[in-house]
């Protein structure tokens, strides 16, 4: 297992796949998060982004005491999107390819080979969330110092707390990506399975079911979509009108956590059995 883990390494590290992926997810962070609220402070009143928006609370969502929310807010689904993609990609490939059958000829058995695969993923995932957090402070301490307001940020505790947090929402996604994959066999389908699901359905369903069908909220709030917002929502403490899309209460944050921790492990279960008791051609 440990062998197929530095391989997968290796391989992520050399995929420009997962480095577009990165890039992307740490690029919608730092434009959404800081560049254009920047701008609409900048412009003050004529910005219809920040109508009716006091200046000084527009700036403080952009300083490092907000880091949090501007790192994590976007993972439940934009970035959880990308994460899905990329496990999508990396276990759907080697069948793509061809490349599983002989990666198996090489010993390797197929519950250590996933295990390999899975703890790559999660490491990825690490080096995401660590590498946009980077990328959100430089922008936070950019506009602090430019700005002269004071460098205040969260206790050591809450940062902790955020960035896990946000490495399960992502990792979840990532997982569900690559039981598709491992499901179908292949990349298109579950990337088009999982995306549509994150942007639209679960969105779809929430607005339905608040309006029309109260009586099913209980199955709203059992979606992975729903529980990784509130997950989102409860270890950044952000304002409800300042959200993003996809993070509100819909759950306390312990129930967000216990319900993301059991699709993570459905996940894992069902790409472990479906990869030992199916042909992998």
């Amino acid at each position: 297992m440990l062998a197929s883990y530095r391989a997968e390494l290796l391989k992520l590290r050399k995929r420009s796949a997962v480095w577009v992926l990165f890039a992307a997810g740490l690029v919608l962070s730092v434009v959404f998060g800081y560049v254009l609220p920047y701008l609409g402070y900048v412009t003050g009143d004529g910005n219809q982004q920040t109508d009716g928006i006091p200046r000084a609370e527009v700036l403080r969502g952009v300083l490092p005491e907000r880091v949090l929310d501007n790192t994590v807010g976007g993972f439940p689904v934009f970035a959880g999107a990308l994460a899905l993609v990329l496990g999508a990609v990396v276990i759907g490939s080697e069948y793509t390819w061809g490349t599983l059958k002989t990666i198996l000829t090489q010993r390797p058995g197929r519950g250590s080979l996933l295990a390999g695969q899975f703890l790559g993923l999660f490491t990825a995932i690490a080096v995401w969330v660590l590498g946009i957090f980077a990328a959100c402070s430089l922008c936070s301490i950019g506009i602090a110092v430019g700005e002269g307001a004071d460098l205040n940020w969260p206790s050591p505790l809450e940062l902790l707390q955020g960035l896990a947090g946000g490495w399960l929402v992502l990792t979840v996604w990532c997982l569900a990506g690559a039981a598709l994959a491992v499901a179908f066999r292949n990349i298109a389908l579950p990337i088009g399975l999982g995306v549509v699901w994150i942007l639209g359905i679960e969105a779809l369903l929430a607005g339905l079911v608040s309006s029309l069908l109260p009586s099913l909220e209980f199955l709203s709030d059992a979606m992975p979509g729903a529980n990784a917002g509130s997950l989102v929502y409860a270890v950044t403490g952000m304002a409800s009108a300042d959200a993003p899309p996809g993070v509100r209460e819909a759950v306390g944050g312990d129930r967000a956590l216990l319900t993301l921790l059991g699709y993570a492990l459905v996940f894992i279960a069902v790409a472990a059995f479906t990869t030992r008791r199916r042909d992998v051609t």
